[in-house]
């Protein structure tokens, strides 16, 4: 397969969209989470508990999805993933109560994007060596575009002709670019001419490709015996933690502590956050790969760094009575955390050989949300008897944890693990 001088940066290109989509078909549930309650009468814990299956049902098959990234084609996992979510978000529009939003919100949607996440950065990974950080850091921006446009758009939409055609737009466009992606997406296995090998799951013997085939249990084995991946797993479930709450619950939070529209909510609870953090995962990117070509730990202290920062930003956007105050502190959020973003799979690559990338990185993505899955259940249940604010504002205190064990591993446990891939 021929392809430009360039196509790396058409992959980036093809995935920023991918994971845009992603992100937005995420995020249009909680924007007009207002609207479904009160078309189809839902209570708070409901809502939560449909949040919560559908980040349980992601965690459970992500790790399978990390496995058959490493052992079959890339690019066909990422394909069929958006396909299959996107579908499921459009006919999400059709629910008509609890059940039928579990099924194609929480078990179909939730499943369709499990696959996305470790073959997609695998497969970034692999196109990218030295701008491998700057490459991801690109590609982190989608997450935030994503979430801002949704937050807009979604309100805009749901106000308009109703929350079902949120759904029914945004799953039509995954399923257009879908498409695309079959015709224009390649492994890098595929590609002619290529030198090196970049498909973690085949090496090359005497000219023809072989298929090394991994177990399923090698992934977790592999991640839980290296100290700093346990580490980083710890700090990403916080994160995620902390994330799914403030995604699913802050346009509530605007919408009925300030009197909004849910466009204006969806709108303002996500820009200030998404814009801070798209600059900041910008600077971060390459800030992360020039440190790390003097120090490979710098970019794990970075993270930890990170968490510790925008910590007292989480009480100042839960816990302030102007909305000034809430924005400045969904700034100084979004930025911080950007720090932490740009680093996650480049730290987790640095201590992991190449052959189990996908499989390590679903292991740790399906950490990250069975913790997750519980927040917002957890802020829902908390929302009726102290208040949301309380609930976003006690948040800060995970990412102090999880950042002061981030720091300690990149101190004393990060060294270890990365001379022994390095320099084997």
């Amino acid at each position: 397969m021929k392809v430009h001088k360039h196509y790396k940066w058409e992959v980036l290109l093809l995935l920023w969209v991918a994971f845009f989509l992603n992100q937005a078909d995420r995020q249009v549930f909680n924007v007009v989470l207002p609207l479904i309650k009160s078309d189809l009468h839902l209570t708070d814990v409901q809502i939560g508990t449909i949040a919560t299956i559908f980040n349980l049902v992601f965690a459970v098959l992500v790790p399978f999805a990390g496995f058959i990234g490493d052992r079959f084609s890339k690019k066909w996992v990422v394909t069929l993933s958006i396909l299959f979510w996107s579908a499921a978000t459009m006919f999400t529009g059709l629910g008509n109560g609890v059940l039928m939003l579990i099924i194609m919100r929480s078990l179909a949607t939730g499943g369709g994007e499990a696959f996305f996440g470790p073959s997609n950065y695998s497969l970034i990974a692999s196109y990218h060596k030295g701008t491998r950080s700057f490459a991801m850091s690109i590609h982190q921006t989608s997450y935030y575009v994503g979430i801002i446009a949704s937050g807009y758009l979604a309100g805009y939409v749901g106000e308009t002709w109703g929350w079902r055609y949120a759904f029914f737009i945004f799953g039509a466009v995954g399923v257009i670019h879908a498409f695309v992606m079959m015709f224009r997406l390649f492994d890098k296995s595929d590609i002619n001419g290529s030198k090196e090998k970049t498909d973690s799951s085949t090496k090359v013997e005497d000219g023809p490709k072989v298929v090394e085939k991994i177990k399923f249990t090698e992934g977790f084995k592999i991640l839980f015996k290296t100290p700093t991946a346990v580490m980083l797993t710890v700090g990403f479930s916080g994160l995620i933690f902390v994330l799914t709450g403030y995604l699913t619950w802050m346009p509530t939070y605007l919408y009925e502590t300030f009197g909004m529209s849910l466009s204006s909510a969806g709108f303002h609870s996500m820009f200030y956050t998404h814009l801070f953090a798209f600059v900041g995962v910008l600077i971060a990117g390459k800030l992360s790969d020039y440190i790390a070509r003097k120090n490979p730990s710098g970019r794990i202290m970075m993270q930890g760094l990170s968490l510790l920062i925008a910590s007292p930003f989480i009480v100042m956007m839960g816990h302030s009575s102007t909305l000034a105050l809430i924005y400045i502190g969904f700034a100084g959020f979004g930025f911080a955390r950007a720090f932490f973003d740009a680093n996650t799979y480049t730290v987790l690559y640095d201590v992991i050989p190449e052959k189990y990338h996908a499989s390590a990185s679903g292991i740790m993505i399906m950490t990250g949300f069975l913790v997750g899955s519980f927040s917002p259940v957890v802020l829902g249940a908390i929302k009726p008897v102290l208040g949301l604010s309380f609930g976003i504002s006690a948040l800060a205190i995970i990412w102090i944890i999880c950042g002061s064990l981030l720091i300690y591993a990149s101190k004393y446990l990060f060294k270890k693990d990365y001379d022994r891939i390095h320099k084997q």
